[in-house]
């Protein structure tokens, strides 16, 4: 190891003004609890300092164009080289970017194609651009290159003909404003709304809801008591129309996915589901077309290029055709090699980009960093761990070396201490989270590190699991009180698979990266969803405070696929016996709980309802005949008129790149002065936003809907957010503990079968100890809870064990082995 990297003064968030140095040319962990202060260390302060000094170099007007950086609030860094983030978002994805996009293997497959593929009898030579569903060359007329057709019919569009327009038998419409506004038109055109949707004439059925007519009328909306409603000029829409334009335009997943349930998807009928023309469809190479060799999995593509450069290399003279198909092989085969090691081989380069794990994105992400060549440079990686099966470790840890070996230095935030006792030298940052961390408490050899009173990492260095802090010590496994029995369960790998979840117990389905294990989640969700409706089971739906998740539309180089398509329900079939038939079905998942800085933790939880409505009914609101409305700082009456909610200002700077400050009229509490002037209990609205799970615990205690809430926040180790932490600033791994601790606090009596995926990704191992105890709790209050999960104290803890595979892809699918685990071995 030579030279180091010298941090001075890092106060960025809740580090405490902290001096570290770090090993230049060395494989570096930084560890500590979930909130210790990890994340703004590696990548706020190490790589922002590194992005402020390169926009420092950047000509002020282009500055404009870059994404600002964030301030690394650092006093001095010395001896930083250029580094290169990898993190766990998932950037700007869409439904048309694919694993061939995120590694750039697709542009390579491409060319191939162009250069080196069999063309028909007298067809023209095609540029790449032909070969990919994302150009105006390439993609299928039809369809537009997304494999599929989406048809909105008069069944699809009407599910219960015996209902009226007026009531709402065209479930289609929005709801709200907008969906009354279409009726109150078709009123007013003189159509029966009251009359059932079956009794009404064909012409007039096919009229609303597939004319292409827009007619204006003026509407008089019926006169409420409370309110006079005035007329209104309204614009009528078919609910077909409305439909496609919402496909079309939304850039919400969760609209996309109510709208497509009002359509009928097939595949095209013009490409068949291959998304591509038909000229580019007839070029062929190995007796491939582009589509058939983007559906192979990395593995196996791997393996047919590399058979045909073998072939090339024999050869004694090589034509410029063959010499390009050389060259063009050469750099796939290298490609898809680093794919594999990183135990990605079971991928297809078609493959959605969104539908791959955050952990095996960013794992695509490193194989095209290994694969640049960058020598001098600080990589900082963000958990490449997550999702991994531990038998996958070890060639992780030695692609990490091959990138130190040739002269970088590589800093990992990570939880695996399999790959942390690996490392040349651990950072340790703690004591605990939020402003309970921030310090760092040791800085040296990873063997050093077990003798640190103060660390909590020291402690799982040489025990991983300790079950005695999630299942008491001898506990035996549950036996189950019934079964939910599913046949033929069929998803992506996963086909024809019978699977038995005994109910009452924490089932764990594991398996080696790729082995199926969401897939089989999938199934069972969908399977279970929908026949077990018939006895009230429901899917679960986000609180209101939710916010929907954006789809950004990224159409980069995408290749043929499924990547465009939309996912077919799982095929399967499930029976329920014994006591505990679950009455509901709740999938908690890693994605964002809103996508907005107004949504925020005390919102999403509903805790803030409660909050509001205590305020309301103070004397200083009642005097001045506020409501609960008033508290909110969504809401015209209450916010800072500046910052209008936020907080936070944003401030243009000419030839210079924007930025964010702290609003100055409010100062960052989001209301207004007169809203501030209603307190309770000597604090403000503002005053309890800013504090703290743990604090306000304390403050709330005479509210028992909001202790309740902050209770189960704090029992999986979230005491450090703040009740007003946006929602765009939180983690994966947060943002699912919360929704878990939003349904931990409801009163629950009817049997519920949980599904978790990946639960413990981005957690210390005491952070999932902690998660694992609540999750048993659930089990304890006779629920039923379905994890797939490849952490050891999961497997080692659970009741069942049920283990996918026997290999990844084509080679997983299968239930290898059913099992109970043996508690008694994992008591350190």
């Amino acid at each position: 190891m030579t030279g180091r990297i010298e941090v001075r003064g890092a106060r960025l968030h809740n580090l405490r003004d902290v001096d570290v140095d770090l090993p230049r040319d060395a494989l570096v962990a930084v560890t500590g609890i979930s909130g210790s202060g990890k994340s703004s260390l590696a990548f706020g302060t190490i790589h922002g300092e590194a992005q402020r000094r390169y926009l420092d170099s950047v000509a002020p007007y282009a500055r404009r164009l870059i994404h600002t950086a964030v301030d690394p609030q650092v006093r001095d860094v010395r001896g930083l080289p250029p580094t290169v983030a990898l993190e766990q978002g998932r950037g700007a994805g869409s439904r048309r970017s694919t694993v061939g996009t995120v590694t750039t293997t697709g542009p390579t497959l491409r060319m191939l194609w162009s250069r080196c593929g069999t063309y028909p009898p007298g067809a023209e030579h095609l540029d790449s651009d032909h070969f990919s569903p994302n150009t105006a060359q390439g993609a299928c007329p039809t369809c537009g290159g997304l494999g599929v057709v989406h048809e909105p019919t008069e069944a699809s569009m009407v599910p219960d003909d015996s209902l009226s327009v007026a009531g709402g038998a065209v479930a289609a419409w929005p709801g709200a404003w907008l969906g009354k506004n279409y009726r109150d038109i078709l009123a007013t055109l003189g159509h029966d709304v009251d009359l059932p949707w079956r009794e009404l004439p064909e012409e007039t059925r096919r009229w609303i809801l597939f004319t292409d007519e827009q007619p204006v009328v003026t509407v008089v909306p019926t006169r409420e008591a409370a309110r006079i409603q005035r007329p209104y000029q309204g614009t009528f829409s078919s609910a077909a129309r409305y439909v496609r334009r919402t496909l079309a335009e939304t850039r919400s997943t969760t609209q996309r996915a109510r709208m497509l349930r009002y359509v009928e998807t097939h595949p095209c009928g013009t490409c068949g589901g291959r998304r591509l023309r038909p000229d580019a469809l007839a070029v062929t190479w190995q007796a491939m077309a582009v589509d058939e060799a983007a559906d192979l999995a990395v593995g196996e593509l791997l393996a047919v290029a590399r058979v045909r450069l073998d072939e090339l290399a024999v050869q004694p003279e090589r034509d410029a055709r063959e010499q390009a198909e050389t060259m063009l092989l050469e750099d796939l085969v290298g490609r898809l090699g680093l794919m594999a090691e990183l135990g990605l081989g079971h991928l297809t380069l078609g493959r959605g980009s969104t539908s791959v794990s955050a952990g095996e994105l960013q794992r695509l992400r490193l194989a095209t960093a290994l694969r640049s060549g960058l020598f001098g440079v600080v990589y900082v990686l963000d958990e490449p761990s997550a999702g991994l099966h531990p038998r996958d470790t070890e060639q992780l840890v030695a692609l990490l070396r091959r990138l130190v070996a040739a002269g970088n230095t590589v800093v990992v935030v990570e939880h695996d201490m399999g790959i942390v006792t690996r490392c040349d030298w651990v950072v340790d940052v703690g004591p605990g989270a939020g402003r309970e961390g921030g310090e760092i408490l040791w800085s040296g050899r990873v063997a050093g590190l077990a003798g640190v009173v103060d660390s909590v990492t020291a402690r799982y260095l040489d025990h991983p699991v300790h079950a005695g802090e999630i299942r008491p010590d001898g506990s035996p496994a549950r036996a189950g009180t019934g079964t939910l029995s599913f046949t033929d369960l069929t998803r992506h790998t996963v086909r024809g698979v019978d699977l038995d979840v005994a109910l009452g117990t924490l089932t764990v389905v594991t398996g080696v990266s790729g082995a199926g294990k969401t897939s089989m989640l999938d199934a069972v969700h969908d399977v279970t969803g929908a026949q077990l409706a018939r006895v009230e089971i429901q899917a679960g739906d986000d609180p209101p405070g939710a916010a929907e998740e954006t789809d950004s539309e990224d159409a980069g180089g995408a290749e043929g696929g499924a990547a465009g398509t939309a996912d077919a329900p799982a095929g399967g079939r499930v029976t329920a016996s014994g006591d505990g038939i679950p009455r509901r079905l709740v999938r908690i998942t890693q994605k964002p709980i809103g996508r907005s800085p107004r949504s925020t933790l005390a919102t999403y939880t509903g805790m803030w309802d409660h909050v509001r409505k205590t305020f309301a009914a103070t004397p200083g609101a009642r005097a001045r005949g506020w409501t609960a409305s008033r508290f909110s700082f969504n809401t015209r009456a209450g916010q800072c008129p500046t910052c209008r909610g936020e907080g936070a200002v944003s401030v243009e700077l000419l030839f210079m790149p924007g930025t964010w400050s702290t609003c100055p009229t409010c100062r960052g509490a989001r209301f207004n002065p007169e809203t501030l002037e209603v307190t309770w209990q000597g604090r403000t609205v503002a005053d309890l936003l800013a504090m703290t799970v743990v604090q306000a615990a304390e403050a709330l205690a005479d509210l028992p809907a909001a202790r309740r809430a902050l209770a189960a926040l704090d029992a999986l180790g979230l005491g450090y957010l703040t009740l007003g932490q946006p929602a765009t600033d939180l983690s994966g791994g947060e943002a699912q503990r919360i929704k878990l601790a939003t349904e931990l606090q409801k009163e629950r009596r009817q049997p519920t079968l949980y599904l978790f995926d990946e639960p413990t990704t981005g957690l210390h191992p005491a952070d999932v100890h902690r998660l694992l105890a609540q999750l048993h709790t659930l089990v304890d209050a006779g629920h039923t809870v379905l994890v797939a999960e490849h952490d050891e104290a999961a497997v080692t803890t659970a009741d069942v064990v049920v283990e996918m595979g026997p290999g990844a892809g084509e080679d997983g699918g299968r239930i290898v082995t059913t099992r109970s685990p043996d508690l008694s071995t994992h008591h350190p």
